[in-house]
Parts: structure tokens; sequence; C-alpha cells
């Protein structure tokens, strides 16, 4: 393997992609252009992958069961590139073109790329890897490929879930594996993301450990994937975070359980903060917990069909005591039920077309609706459309 030549060749493929598709016309003109890759640099690819994972579709969304829009829409386009430049060293990046293109201010990277690591091999066992990644704190819903989600709940869906730092992960047994990860604990500053607090300042070493199991039972039938999460949100205040992902599968059926908590000093979650207007409490919204109980079951039930349910329950509670009007810890509860009906046309290619409805219904505590005014409601939209990870090489 050439590594140099392979390296080369990468960033020049990179560095034309801007001005094919500045000249690429919306027709088909696959006949009349030759290849982008000569045949005879090809080889070069074995060892790369570009993939190309798309979610889109046309889709009709509801409140309170009113109609408010029917549009098409790219739900999720995510370009990713992998592979190894040695035997021992192995590179992902994936862009979320769905996602902001600003800057973040902690790690430097734009917000919508998820991965920009490097992996080594350090032995049979042990990999490190560095670089912006996943958080690898566990949980099966967090662990599917996003564009198989369409609605996801409360707490991964308002997470950093792709942060910056250096993980170590360490096959043990055969079915056993544990990793290891320092993370910055957010892409932002302390500032950026939280309003002054008398007596609080931002931490000098805002950072995240996760510690994560993934075991197999049963002759990989039952599958968990267990984490531990500790992020410094600033001096002397955290937020701890557990995620318990655990799926039975048997043939052409999967059943999988997640339960999430999160017991923040300050309101990393957000959901409270965005309710509780400044004239009730002006500073950073502190003590809050979130927990989940996600669901979902995937069954294969014919050849090219197959169906998927996900359900889930959000609740959140403030727990300070700083409002004398306060008359319990509960705030909000939300469910959500996401039933879909799938169907695969091709055997050789991994794409499928859906048809699926999403629904949510959110309701307040009696505290929350007098005091903030905070109104039950209901979301929902049908969709149709069709996903796929198309593997360009």
């Amino acid at each position: 393997m050439k590594i140099t030549r392979k390296i080369g060749f990468i960033i020049l493929l990179l560095s034309m992609v801007g001005s094919v598709y500045g000249q690429d016309r919306q027709s088909d003109t696959l006949s009349t252009y030759r290849s982008l890759i000569p045949t005879g640099k090809q080889s070069l690819l074995s060892n790369v992958d570009m993939i190309a994972n798309m979610q889109m579709g046309l889709r009709s969304d509801y409140t309170d069961g009113n109609h408010q829009e029917t549009k098409f829409r790219v739900e999720q386009f995510r370009l990713e590139i992998k592979g190894y430049v040695h035997e021992k060293i192995y590179f992902r990046f994936r862009h979320r073109y769905t996602s902001t293109f600003e800057p973040q201010s902690i790690d430097k990277i734009i917000k919508g790329v998820d991965f920009a690591y490097v992996t080594f091999t350090l032995s049979e066992k042990v990999n490190l890897t560095i670089g912006k990644t996943y958080a690898d704190w566990g949980g099966i819903e967090f662990d599917l490929n996003p564009i198989d989600i369409f609605e996801y709940s409360d707490i991964i869906e308002q997470a950093d879930n792709f942060l910056t730092g250096a993980g170590v992960y360490w096959q043990a047994t055969e079915k056993h594996g544990f990793s290891f990860q320092i993370l910055n604990s957010r892409t932002q500053t302390f500032e950026e993301l939280y309003q002054g607090l008398p007596g609080l300042e931002g931490s000098d070493i805002p950072l995240a450990a996760v510690v994560n199991w993934r075991g197999k039972f049963w002759d990989g039938k039952f599958t968990t994937l267990w984490s531990y999460s500790l992020f410094n949100e600033a001096k002397d205040t955290f937020k701890n975070y557990i995620a318990l992902g655990n799926q039975l599968t048997l043939d052409r059926l999967a059943i999988a359980y997640d339960f999430k908590w999160s017991k923040e000093d300050l309101d990393r979650t957000g959901i409270i903060s965005r309710d509780v207007p400044d004239d009730i409490y002006p500073y950073a919204l502190q003590n809050t917990l979130y927990y989940s109980h996600w669901t979902r079951i995937d069954y294969r039930f014919a050849g090219k069909w197959g169906f998927s349910f996900s359900g889930f329950i959000d609740t959140a509670k403030w727990l300070s005591d700083v409002d004398p009007q306060k008359t319990t810890d509960d705030w909000r509860k939300g469910y959500g039920i996401v039933p879909s009906l799938e169907f695969y046309p091709w055997e050789n290619i991994n794409l499928k077309f859906f048809a699926t409805f999403v629904g949510r219904s959110y309701r307040y505590s009696d505290y929350a609706k007098s005091r903030v005014g905070a109104e039950d409601y209901d979301t929902s939209r049908f969709m149709i459309g069709f996903i796929s990870p198309l593997h360009i090489f």
C-alpha cells in the first residue's frame, strides 16, 4: 500500500469537489462526462469508503390537530469518508449538511461536523481515538445511524452528542468491551450557554469523562450498551449522566430498551430554562433532573417489508427551591410514538422507502401552568420518503 500516493489522491479529490459541483447541471450528464475518478486510479480507494447518509421525503406537520405545512424536506444528509491510510491508522470524517456551519468557540470546528478523528491500533485489543468523535455514552437510540431515527427523545435531542477529545477502547474479551474518553464538556463557552450567576464561574477545565461497557450474551442475541458520564460545567458544578441500553435480537425481530438519567447542577439540557422567564429567575437555572424511557421494535415481517415502532416518555424536574411559590419538582412530561412501515425494494443495496407518523404530547404540571403560563400541546407529522446510506465507493 502506497500511503503517500493515497493521501495525496484524497486531498486532490476533496479539492476538486467544489469546482465539480459548481459546473454540474440538474439534468443527468452521466452519459456525456467521464468518471471523476479515472479507472487506473480507482485502486487507490480500495481502503477508503465514501457514504452519503440520507433521509428525505414529503412531510405534513400538525399542531393540536391543525395542519401547519406540507413540504419536501431533506431531514438528514451526512456525507462520510472513512478508511485506512495505514494498517494501524484509521480515519473517519462525517459532515452533517443539515446543521449549522458556524465554527464553535471551544473546539474551533463547525457544528455540522460529526466526526473528524483518527484511530490508532495500539494492539489487537486496544485502540486510541483522537479528534472530534461521538460521546460514547451508551444507549441503543444514540448508537443507531441518525438517518434511521425520525424523532429523538429529549435528552439526546438537546445534547452535544459529538465532542472533541481522546478515547481508548479495550476489547477485553470476545463478548465484552470497555471504553474511556476524555472530551470537551461542550462546544461553546460557559458565557455563551449560561447567564451569569452570582458566585459561579466557568471552569478552567471544562472536560467530560465517559466510561462505557458493551456486552454480549446468549451468542450475541442480547447486547448491552451502558455508560456513565461526568461533565464539568463550571467550578464545582457538574452534570451526571447514565445511559443503560439493552437489545434483544431474535431472527427477524429486534427489541431495544434504554433508560437515560441526567442530573444537572446547571440546566445543560435546557428544556426548563426555556420555559422560565427572567422575571422569575434571571440567572442560569440550577438543579434540574431529566430522565427517559425509550423503546424500539423492528420486525421484518416479509422479505421486502418491515415495521418499526419507537415509543418514549421524557420527564423533566426542577429540583431547586429558589422560587418561593414552587409547590412541586415536577415540570413536564413528554410522550412520543413513532410507527413506521418500510419497504426494501432491492437486496443488494441498503435503501428503503418509508411511511411514518411521529406523534408528540407535552403535559405540564399545575405549578408550571400557573407560574409561567405553560400550556399542554400536541404535535404530529406524517412523512413518506426514502432512507439510505448510499455507498458511493
